[in-house]
């Protein structure tokens, strides 16, 4: 006989899922108590009145857990110093997840917690990357995901469900994105974005919280000078800042630029095609920023092998598998790499675009001098006849075999 749950932690972000799933949770689990716990990654004011909402719709107690500066330096960091994309997208979503749910996990368990609940749709990557990262953590612990348990169809129905049980939303029918922001990015998806033949509304008064569109943005081009100790973002325009204020600072400076909007028809993990809009500005900087540094520290065999553990690294993340022994040997590779990934970055942002000013480093392997198309005393020339003769062998073999 199944465990009977009198105690359910619940991933609450305050949101129309999460809102409607606490009277949920009350309603079929013969009135188990709900604590609710919000993970801080960056969401800003939609924390605000968090905890009186929690509670006036059922909920026991509300955590909410500071791990911004976990978030950047612990999951964002090791992602970017990878150099991970996952078709293009900067992951913002992805590894939140990780942070947030082993948090909850340790509380559901100094709770003395039955189960986890998460609000996570059946059809996308976050029920994977919660359950996966739960599964690490509390392998025995049951998860609840209504989801797959209620008849509830669409969030139209959600909607419906919460003005039945008066439950305040900061939403309507019409303005009713999912969305999801931490301090690396904000998404957009659902409406008038499911279909890939309409325009973001970019220009649309409130569509855009992170920044603004690239004709919006300044005629005038603005210089940002990022500093790296292997790897890791340290400054800003000369000044030493957090992990989780050098992001901020540098949303503030792209996302007036109009600098970092992605859209994109990505392939989900569950197999479908799912259509994205993300502002990402400050990590659109970073990663363009990072990929500069990297050409004059890292020599050509290092750098195009890690191109290839950048594209794994980046589905693991994006599949939910942050805590594994794959991605933790990848991250050792990654860290390894990363030990001259030292020096200054200056770039132009200008309506939009990110434009290489300059790239130094003490540990850079350009040479000037070997380099030069004027004279110089240290390369010869005539040593390149032996190299692609040498070089060119099995292509002349077979020539003369009569391949070609």
């Amino acid at each position: 006989m199944e465990k009977k749950i009198k105690k359910v932690v619940l991933a609450y972000s305050g949101g129309l899922d999460t809102s409607i799933i606490i009277p949920w949770l009350k309603e079929n689990y013969d009135n188990c108590e709900v604590i609710a716990v919000s993970g801080d990654v960056g969401q800003g004011t939609e924390l605000d009145g968090l905890e009186e909402k929690a509670l006036k719709t059922g909920a026991s107690k509300l955590y909410i857990e500071d791990l911004k500066e976990e978030f950047i330096h612990d999951y964002v960091w090791p992602t970017l110093k990878a150099g991970a994309t996952y078709e293009g997208y900067l992951l913002g979503t992805a590894f939140a997840r990780p942070a947030i749910a082993k948090r909850i996990v340790e509380i559901a368990k100094a709770e003395g917690a039955d189960a986890i609940c998460h609000g996570c749709t059946g059809k996308g990557n976050d029920q994977v990357r919660f359950e996966l990262t739960i599964k690490a953590f509390a392998p025995d612990m049951k998860i609840i995901a209504p989801w797959r348990e209620w008849d509830i169809k669409s969030r139209s129905e959600e909607i419906d469900y919460a003005e039945a049980h008066n439950i305040p939303l900061k939403i309507n029918r019409e303005t009713n994105y999912s969305k999801d922001k931490n301090l690396w990015h904000l998404s957009h998806e659902g409406l008038d974005l499911e279909d890939p033949a309409n325009e973001p509304q970019y220009n649309k008064p409130g569509f855009l919280e992170m920044g603004v569109s690239p004709e919006q943005a300044p005629d005038k081009p603005e210089i940002v000078t990022i500093s790296f100790e292997k790897g890791e973002p340290v400054a800003v325009n000369g000044e030493k800042l957090s992990p989780a204020t050098i992001v901020a600072t540098l949303n503030e400076i792209g996302g007036r630029n109009g600098v970092g909007l992605f859209d994109v028809v990505e392939n989900r993990l569950v197999g479908m095609k799912s259509r994205g809009l993300y502002e990402t500005p400050g990590g659109t900087i970073l990663y363009k920023a990072h990929e500069m540094l990297e050409t004059i520290t890292l020599d050509r065999d290092t750098q195009h092998y890690k191109e290839l553990v950048s594209k794994k690294f980046a589905e693991l993340v994006y599949f939910g598998q942050w805590f594994t022994p794959l991605r933790e040997s990848l991250s050792a590779f990654v860290d390894k790499t990363q030990e001259t990934v030292t020096g200054e970055v200056k770039l132009k942002l200008y309506k939009g675009n990110i434009i290489l000013s300059s790239v130094t480093s003490p540990y850079s392997l350009y040479s000037e001098e070997i380099a030069t198309f004027d004279e110089d005393d240290v390369y010869d020339q005539t040593d390149s006849r032996g190299f692609i003769n040498l070089f060119g062998l099995p292509i002349k073999v077979r020539a003369k075999l009569g391949k070609y």
